[in-house]
């Protein structure tokens, strides 16, 4: 079952027929005549639009109440399984975050998709979410209004983190983040108890606190946490949190990491982290080569947490401090797939980020 979006702008043509008499006798006159007539014409063009008057801007704008059919957000809360593909290349810049249904494709392949410019994404108590080929940048804060989630019902929602991806909910499992291109404000967070994720093969470069896994070391359902983290670019202008763990498990596997300005994997509250076949090439500074930080704990707190590196390419002086069971050779999670040799890292990630598909060709 699929849906095709399209966002369509109006762009009627305003040429009122004016008749002048000459020579013109009052200009100022004239002037006024031509103003009216003009606001007339735009008046008549009221039923183009959809509801305000307004045919340029109100047929294509997002409503976060009453989405438009057509519209990425109308797709995005429907009921019904569906595959949201687009029709064209396009810019979305939302009004409020987008609230996802369960069972929704979003696949921007095919067309240069942008989620830009306002709030982004949100996926809260769901399950079975696929997004996949978006651009996601510059988002804005949002909130302090209402917003749709399902045909049935819309809600108050707060003041909005403004990340690129917000994951919330004990509810939540099935998503996969693939192939995306995020430069925002908070690239991708997981919280309150989401599991069953899968973040590959997407190109992330230009923040401070890139990702964050895990409520707060008190919330304990984050136990139940799987994450794999798999074939990304780990690019420019990075500082930390990549990701940055609480409970739980995390796979890390196959990534490149090209720049960090603190650390490249962080974690408090006793996570298990599985580095494998990675890539990590430390930047020129000599204080922080340390790929790990085991932050909020006293040493003899953090060396019993199960932090495992196998295979790792440790580049420029980088280093992995292992802990716990990970520091013992025979130590492994059954199931975790196996990873690829971490020499050929850098081809397993050069299609890292949005794919440049064409219709009708093989990506």
């Amino acid at each position: 079952m699929g849906i095709q979006l399209f966002i369509l702008i109006l762009f009627p043509i305003l040429a009122p027929t004016f008749t002048f008499s000459s020579p013109v006798s009052d200009p100022e006159l004239v002037v006024q005549q031509v103003i009216e007539k003009i606001n007339a014409s735009r008046r008549n063009l009221g039923f183009l639009s959809c509801g305000t008057g307004n045919p340029i801007d109100d047929c294509w704008r997002d409503d976060a109440v009453n989405p438009k059919p057509g519209t990425l957000r109308y797709g995005a809360i429907q009921n019904e399984p569906l595959w949201i593909i687009f029709a064209r290349d396009m810019v979305i810049k939302l009004k409020q975050e987008l609230m996802l249904n369960s069972f929704k494709t979003i696949d921007g392949r095919g067309a240069s998709v942008h989620i830009a410019g306002g709030p982004c994404i949100t996926i809260q108590y769901v399950t079975n979410i696929i997004i996949h080929g978006l651009n996601i940048h510059d988002c804005k804060q949002g909130g302090n209004a209402y917003v749709r989630d399902s045909p049935e019902h819309y809600g108050w929602r707060t003041i909005s983190d403004g990340d690129g991806v917000s994951i919330f909910g004990g509810a939540m499992f099935g998503l996969i983040i693939a192939h995306c291109r995020i430069v925002v404000d908070g690239l991708i967070d997981a919280i309150h108890g989401s599991t069953a994720i899968t973040i590959s093969n997407n190109y992330l470069t230009h923040h401070n606190k890139v990702m964050l896994l895990g409520h707060s070391d008190s919330f304990m359902r984050d136990k139940i946490m799987q994450v794999t983290i798999a074939f990304n670019h780990f690019g420019e202008g990075l500082v930390q949190r990549m990701p940055r763990c609480r409970h739980g498990y995390f796979h890390v596997v196959n990534n490149d990491y090209t720049h960090w300005e603190m650390y490249a994997i962080g974690g408090s509250a006793s996570p298990t982290i599985n580095s494998q076949g990675n890539r990590f090439l430390a930047p020129d500074r000599a204080d922080n080569k340390e790929v790990t930080k085991h932050e909020d704990a006293p040493q003899s707190e953090w060396k019993k947490w199960n932090w495992r590196s196998e295979g790792d390419l440790l580049l420029n002086g980088a280093f992995f401090t292992r802990s716990g069971a990970g520091a013992s050779s025979n130590y492994a999670k059954a199931s975790s797939p196996s990873a690829r040799p971490s020499s050929i890292v850098g081809s397993i990630t050069m299609g890292a980020g949005s794919l440049k598909c064409k219709k009708g060709k093989r990506c």
